[in-house]
């Protein structure tokens, strides 16, 4: 791996449901594995340890799944980048996108993490924030994801909050909505080795 390379650690693949941040993620790292390691979705592996999805839980649960997906989030990103120490990690999703489903909202979600939203911005490399599906009417709700709940509507509101909470971020860069997912792959794909050849 070149230096460059060695330099970009950690990029976040996020944004709103129904914008293949799963699939782009393990497809781009099954298909170069000397190079990515993928890091998984807390709150998929969450809902599904507790086999229920956010708007079937009460306040209290809401908290306690958040707190959860924050603590697994740390802990992946951890080992892996150990075991793992010569590949960038591809990140489905990062720690900012819990304060997006805290019920009182990013700040206090902050407070109860013990951490800064800049702080929690400074832990990755890049973030490249993908347009939801929804935003052409290609949306499937929980069709292929059964923890998703948003409606069309939701789903553009949650990438919208996104790029606000991650707006922060000094290498934030944004793909759009495609009409064919594998479209969207390639073009992740090129905008991470634009990413590794500027640092």
């Amino acid at each position: 791996m070149t230096s460059a390379a060695a330099a970009v650690r950690k990029i976040v693949i996020t944004g709103g449901p129904g914008s293949g941040k799963t699939v782009i993620a393990h497809r781009l790292a099954d298909g170069n594995r000397d190079r990515f390691v993928a890091v998984p979705e807390a709150a998929t592996q969450v809902y599904d340890l507790l086999s229920t999805r956010w708007d079937r839980l009460d306040l209290a649960g809401r908290f306690d799944a958040q707190r959860r997906m924050y603590a697994l989030q740390l802990e992946q990103e951890s080992r892996l980048a150990a075991t793992h120490p010569e590949k960038i990690l591809l990140l489905d999703r990062g720690t900012i996108d819990g304060a997006a489903y805290w019920p009182e909202g990013p700040e206090p979600f902050w407070r109860d993490r013990n951490t800064t939203h800049a702080a929690e911005l400074m832990r990755y490399d890049a973030v490249i924030l993908l347009e939801t599906a929804a935003a052409i009417g290609l949306y499937d709700g929980d069709e292929s994801n059964f923890c998703r709940f948003e409606d069309p509507a939701a789903a553009i509101a949650s990438g919208e909050l996104l790029r606000q909470l991650w707006s922060g971020h000094p290498h934030l860069h944004f793909v759009a909505a495609y009409q064919k997912i594998d479209e969207k792959v390639a073009a992740v794909g090129s905008l991470i080795d634009v990413i590794v050849r500027q640092r």
